[in-house]
């Protein structure tokens, strides 16, 4: 009878616990998601590549080539994306950031764009796709303060009850009060008092009224600032439209700039009256003696500069990663050579040597021929080495880049990409070997610069794939040594 009755006492609870358990686990995902999801940024960033010859501040001919577009969270071609009929990278008022390595050296404000058709019969133009064309502006310098130390240094003078409170005044007129004092007739305002400083600030009450109108419409406001940084620039009659449709404005307000004898002040043309007549086009490919290349980037959003450089310890270290990296250099320059080299002619071996017999004299015999001397290393002219951090916390990448001596097959080009293992050793990541007949067999690799493509804080690089008669623009991700290639261009020719 006893567990009957602790078997009663004990069944009905079972279902109450139950029902405890199941709120309890029904009110617990809802405590763990009371946090805010913020919505994900929609990055529109373009990337291009900047050229031009001559002086970069004026150059004697510039040309933009667009790279890749990422849009929608995927990279697109930048010369073909939305092309109606002028791609959306190139759309006039684009404004294009150039950078080095991540820091902007200025701005480019696109003015035009034009297709190119190269002939039938060119060979070498490289003028086929789409171009932009615009005006460099380098970066304003930085602006110095004007302020200067007061001559006169400030006196505090005067006694009241407390002597440690600051006053304002010479004297008051009753202790405690605060009041000023009025000088009597025959004083004079104590000798300590700056009365006279040219530099002392003063505050002055205004005596009119500001005009609400004029206030409304100031001058100061940048609206129709031509130079003023933006991805789209807003024409002038858009800007005045803007301004009216604002709280408070009407259309009887009329606006400075409609005035057409306002005087204007501009140093040069303003970017908005340029033709193509007053921005030179770059055509053909000039040396590379000539041509000069840097990345430049167009965001719809303001972000904080990264500069991706790796600067060097010191010399030492320097010297240490060149020697290292001109090894590995040679090595594949060998490798190339022993791979390409023509078929070898079968050499005969010469017959080994009679000796006769004479009465009373030795037999004669062959002289040893001595081995050649080795030859010294093949000279690597034009020599580059420049070292980046990727990412953060991510191992230094060094790319080399160097040619040899000669024309046609003599005349080899050599590019090596290698990040430094924990031993101080290079693994290499990107390897590229060719001539200067073979172009179109495997182009010759050449290094732009690094740009983060995706604004994820993780750069790229960005090479130029020539080969004897086009070229293409190409990214690679490199992580643990190992390279990936992210993007590529369409051939342009």
């Amino acid at each position: 009878m006893s567990q009957s009755r602790t078997q009663r006492g004990l069944y009905p609870l079972a279902p109450a616990m139950g029902v405890l358990l199941l709120c309890v686990t029904a009110i617990a995902p809802l405590n763990a998601q009371t946090h805010k999801v913020a919505t994900p940024e929609k990055v529109v960033r373009a990337v291009a590549v900047y050229e031009w010859t001559g002086e970069m501040a004026k150059p004697a001919a510039s040309r933009l080539i667009p790279v890749s577009l990422y849009i929608d969270s995927k990279l697109e071609d930048a010369d073909v994306y939305l092309a109606r009929p002028v791609p959306f990278a190139l759309d006039t008022g684009n404004v294009y950031e150039v950078d080095r390595a991540g820091v902007s050296l200025g701005t480019l404000n696109l003015v035009f764009a034009r297709h190119l058709v190269a002939p039938a019969m060119a060979t070498t133009s490289y003028d086929n796709g789409w171009f932009g064309y615009g005006k460099f502006i380098p970066p304003a310098p930085p602006v110095q303060s004007t302020l200067q130390p007061s001559r006169t240094l400030g006196v505090i003078t005067g006694i009241d009850e407390d002597d440690d409170r600051p006053h304002f005044s010479a004297r008051s007129a009753t202790p405690g009060t605060g009041d000023a004092a009025t000088p009597t007739a025959g004083t004079s305002a104590p000798s300590g008092t700056p009365a006279n400083d040219p530099d002392r600030p003063t505050l002055h009450r205004s005596t009119s009224t500001p005009d609400k109108t004029t206030s409304s419409n100031s001058s100061d406001t940048p609206a129709n600032d031509p130079d003023r940084p933006t991805l789209r620039r807003h024409s002038p009659q858009e800007a005045d439209k803007s301004s009216t449709d604002k709280p408070g404005g009407s259309d009887d307000v009329a606006s400075l700039n409609d005035d057409p004898n306002r005087p204007l002040l501009h140093r040069g043309k303003p970017v908005a009256a340029l033709t193509e007549a007053d921005i030179p086009k770059l055509n053909g490919l000039p040396r590379d003696q000539d041509l000069h290349q840097l990345v430049a980037v167009s965001d719809a959003a303001n972000r904080m500069p990264h500069d991706f450089t790796r600067a060097w310890q010191d010399e030492a270290e320097h010297q240490a990663i060149l020697a290292k990296m001109q090894a590995a250099a040679r090595a594949q320059l060998a490798a190339y050579e022993a791979a390409n080299a023509p078929a070898a002619i079968p050499v005969v071996a010469p017959a080994t040597p009679v000796t006769r017999k004479t009465t009373g004299k030795q037999p004669r015999t062959a002289t040893p021929q001595t081995a050649p001397p080795a030859a010294s290393p093949e000279p690597l002219l034009e020599e580059q080495l420049t070292g980046y951090m990727l990412s953060y916390g991510g191992a230094p990448t060094y790319v080399y880049s160097a040619h040899t001596d000669g024309l046609g097959p003599a005349l080899r080009f050599v590019t090596v990409v290698a990040q430094v293992d924990n031993n101080g050793e290079p693994e290499i990541a990107i390897k590229s070997v060719t001539d200067a007949a073979h172009l179109d067999r495997a182009p010759r690799m050449k290094l732009v610069d690094v740009v983060d493509a995706e604004a994820s804080n993780r750069a790229s690089l960005l090479f130029e794939l020539r080969a004897q008669n086009s070229r293409q623009f190409a990214l690679y991700r490199v992580i643990g040594a190992r390279a990936d290639q992210t993007f590529l261009t369409g051939s342009t020719q």
